[in-house]
Protein backbone atom coordinates (compact mmCIF):
# COMPACT_ATOMS: atom_id res chain seq x y z
CA UNK A 1 0.00 0.00 0.00
CA UNK A 2 1.46 3.34 -1.01
CA UNK A 3 1.49 6.55 1.00
CA UNK A 4 -1.01 7.95 -1.51
CA UNK A 5 -3.37 4.99 -0.94
CA UNK A 6 -3.24 5.58 2.80
CA UNK A 7 -3.65 9.35 2.38
CA UNK A 8 -6.70 8.90 0.14
CA UNK A 9 -8.35 6.53 2.61
CA UNK A 10 -7.45 8.74 5.56
CA UNK A 11 -8.86 11.81 3.82
CA UNK A 12 -12.06 9.90 3.07
CA UNK A 13 -12.39 8.90 6.74
CA UNK A 14 -11.77 12.46 7.93
CA UNK A 15 -14.35 13.86 5.51
CA UNK A 16 -17.01 11.22 6.20
CA UNK A 17 -16.54 10.85 9.96
CA UNK A 18 -15.57 14.34 11.08
CA UNK A 19 -17.11 16.52 8.35
CA UNK A 20 -13.76 18.10 7.49
CA UNK A 21 -13.53 19.73 4.09
CA UNK A 22 -11.26 17.66 1.82
CA UNK A 23 -9.25 20.72 0.76
CA UNK A 24 -8.17 21.28 4.41
CA UNK A 25 -6.61 17.83 4.54
CA UNK A 26 -2.98 17.78 3.45
CA UNK A 27 -0.01 15.74 4.66
CA UNK A 28 1.33 18.67 6.67
CA UNK A 29 -2.05 19.44 8.29
CA UNK A 30 -1.89 19.18 12.08
CA UNK A 31 -4.66 16.98 13.43
CA UNK A 32 -5.46 19.09 16.49
CA UNK A 33 -4.58 22.61 15.37
CA UNK A 34 -5.66 22.50 11.72
CA UNK A 35 -8.33 19.79 11.62
CA UNK A 36 -9.80 20.08 15.15
CA UNK A 37 -9.26 16.38 15.91
CA UNK A 38 -9.23 16.00 19.70
CA UNK A 39 -8.24 12.94 21.74
CA UNK A 40 -11.73 11.42 21.60
CA UNK A 41 -11.84 11.91 17.82
CA UNK A 42 -8.38 10.35 17.58
CA UNK A 43 -9.69 7.15 19.17
CA UNK A 44 -12.52 7.07 16.64
CA UNK A 45 -9.98 7.62 13.87
CA UNK A 46 -7.86 4.70 15.07
CA UNK A 47 -10.95 2.45 15.00
CA UNK A 48 -11.72 3.58 11.44
CA UNK A 49 -8.13 2.93 10.34
CA UNK A 50 -8.16 -0.68 11.54
CA UNK A 51 -9.27 -2.13 8.17
CA UNK A 52 -6.20 -0.60 6.50
CA UNK A 53 -3.85 -2.83 8.46
CA UNK A 54 -6.23 -5.71 9.09
CA UNK A 55 -5.77 -5.82 12.84
CA UNK A 56 -6.54 -3.90 15.98
CA UNK A 57 -4.39 -0.79 16.29
CA UNK A 58 -2.79 0.05 19.60
CA UNK A 59 -3.24 3.69 20.63
CA UNK A 60 0.39 3.70 21.83
CA UNK A 61 1.51 3.48 18.20
CA UNK A 62 -0.12 6.87 17.63
CA UNK A 63 1.05 8.84 20.68
CA UNK A 64 3.61 10.84 18.70
CA UNK A 65 1.24 11.48 15.79
CA UNK A 66 0.65 15.19 15.19
CA UNK A 67 0.06 15.55 11.45
CA UNK A 68 -1.70 13.66 8.67
CA UNK A 69 1.75 12.57 7.43
CA UNK A 70 2.54 11.20 10.90
CA UNK A 71 -0.57 9.00 10.63
CA UNK A 72 0.55 7.80 7.19
CA UNK A 73 4.04 7.06 8.51
CA UNK A 74 2.69 5.19 11.55
CA UNK A 75 0.43 3.05 9.37
CA UNK A 76 3.27 2.34 6.93
CA UNK A 77 5.43 1.31 9.88
CA UNK A 78 2.77 -1.13 11.06
CA UNK A 79 2.30 -2.53 7.57
CA UNK A 80 6.05 -2.99 7.11
CA UNK A 81 6.39 -4.63 10.52
CA UNK A 82 3.66 -7.09 9.55
CA UNK A 83 5.37 -7.79 6.21
CA UNK A 84 8.67 -8.48 7.96
CA UNK A 85 6.96 -10.75 10.51
CA UNK A 86 5.19 -12.62 7.70
CA UNK A 87 8.46 -13.03 5.81
CA UNK A 88 10.22 -14.33 8.90
CA UNK A 89 7.49 -16.90 9.48
CA UNK A 90 7.80 -17.96 5.84
CA UNK A 91 11.58 -18.36 6.18
CA UNK A 92 11.40 -20.75 9.13
CA UNK A 93 11.82 -24.39 8.16
CA UNK A 94 8.82 -26.61 8.64
CA UNK A 95 8.97 -28.91 11.64
CA UNK A 96 10.32 -32.31 10.77
CA UNK A 97 7.84 -35.12 10.95
CA UNK A 98 8.89 -38.51 12.23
Amino acid sequence: MTDQDIFDRLRSILVETFDIEAERIAPQARLYDDLDIDSIDAVDLIVKLKPLVGKRLQPEAFKAVRTVQDVIDALQGLLKADAVADAEVGDKPAAATA
